[in-house]
């Protein structure tokens, strides 16, 4: 038994080694599939707990324009966790039992989405700077070893792009407009500029899964450099409009040819991923309240797919 799992480890490697894709009926190391389930899952959760900040803002953006560019966006969103969800289940978990470990809190979702939503500034700062920076990390996943992740990413980042424009309109529109607008924007900027960074996680030598997702070829490029290719365009884009980077260490490296930033506060890191956030709780209920009520609406559609098997 124990050799029939190294021949079957060994031959998984190989394919790894030679850049092709592993698909669902291939087979994979235990510790592969489950390392796939928890990002997948996590990446799905973020995209559907996402929508929470932003749908708060759709009876108040302040023009009809902005109010259908928004409604798109949380739809996409929307979508993407459906993506991913499905995508997930090809590795053998249900989706309700993905959102159980969600509602039980087994299974987290980017501590980005735990901070509030406070005025519409905070709407451009969270599609300039939120996307811009899942943007940055999604590129490198349409190239993960996983087949069905590695292809969701290719539609995922095309819609994240637009997500990322219409957030950054709206800074430089606010930051053409009155003194109050440009206080506005750079609030929101003080405020998401070093949550944003925290998206790309921990230092990889302090990351407990980036040593196989390594190996494995779920992941590309370590956390430490797509979050540098994140700040190296942001504040050039920042600067472009008026902003500033609330960063009192940033300044350019002229022999790295890229910036050097201040330390990131890992503690409130851990304290939101944690479950400590401002928001988490109101997040979580929020999930549970319409999952639940919801209900009836999946029994229906599962009595109807029923219906429609027993007639064909």
């Amino acid at each position: 038994m124990m050799m029939d799992a190294i021949i079957i480890e060994n031959a998984f490697q190989e394919k790894i080694d030679r850049d092709l894709c592993i698909e669902p009926k291939d087979q994979m190391p235990e510790k592969y599939r489950l390392h796939l389930i928890r990002q997948m899952s996590q990446h799905a959760h973020s995209e559907v707990i996402g929508m929470q900040p932003e749908g708060n803002w759709i009876t108040r953006a302040p023009s009809l324009r902005s109010k259908q560019i928004l409604l798109a966006k949380i739809q996409d969103e929307g979508g993407h966790g459906l993506y991913l969800y499905s995508a997930t289940e090809t590795l053998g978990i249900s989706r309700e039992e993905m959102i159980e470990q969600l509602h039980s809190g087994k299974a987290k979702y980017a501590n980005i989405f735990n901070y509030p939503s406070l005025n519409w500034a905070d709407i451009g700062a969270i599609g300039w700077l939120v996307d811009g920076a899942a943007i940055v990390n999604q590129v490198s996943l349409q190239r993960t070893s996983y087949g069905p992740y590695a292809r969701a990413m290719v539609r995922i980042c095309k819609e994240e792009s637009f997500h990322q424009r219409q957030g950054y309109e709206i800074m430089a529109n606010m930051m053409k407009g009155s003194t109050e607008q440009k206080e506005m924007a750079q609030d929101a900027m003080n405020r998401w500029w070093w949550p944003a960074l925290m998206m790309f996680g921990p230092h990889d030598s302090d990351s407990p899964n980036s040593g196989n997702a390594f190996i494995w070829k779920i992941k590309r490029q370590s956390n430490d450099v797509l979050r540098q290719r994140f700040i190296d365009k942001t504040v050039q884009q920042a600067e472009l409009i008026g902003l500033t980077v609330p960063d009192k260490d940033l300044k350019w490296n002229e022999e790295k040819q890229c910036y050097d930033h201040g330390a990131i506060d890992w503690e409130e890191f851990n304290r939101v991923i944690n479950g400590n956030g401002p928001c988490n709780k109101q997040r979580m209920d929020h999930h549970i309240k319409y999952h639940n009520e919801g209900a009836w609406v999946r029994e229906a559609a599962a009595a109807y797919q029923k219906q429609i098997n027993e007639f064909n």
